[in-house]
């Protein structure tokens, strides 16, 4: 498949750059960083939805404090002011 971007001229010279850096063709540099990020973004998106209901599994079943509680213990963490 052919797919068509225009890139900045600052982007394109990074490109440029990392393909040169790795004595690969351009185009297999952007299709595999392009991969790379779909990738990372997928398992992003995946963690982010099993710590959210995680969250709420930990509500239902009574595991949380009041936010007064946890402010406080982060002030004293972080020698935070009052």
């Amino acid at each position: 498949m052919t797919i068509v971007v225009t890139l900045s001229p600052e982007l394109e010279a990074r490109l440029r750059a990392k393909a040169t850096q790795r004595g690969e063709d351009l185009e297999q540099v952007a299709s595999a960083l392009l991969g790379d990020i779909l990738d990372w973004e997928a398992q992003d998106s995946e963690e982010a939805i099993v710590g959210i209901q995680r969250g709420l599994d930990d509500f239902e079943a009574g595991r949380f404090r009041p936010f007064e509680e946890f402010v406080a213990e982060q002030r004293l963490k972080y020698d935070l002011p009052s």
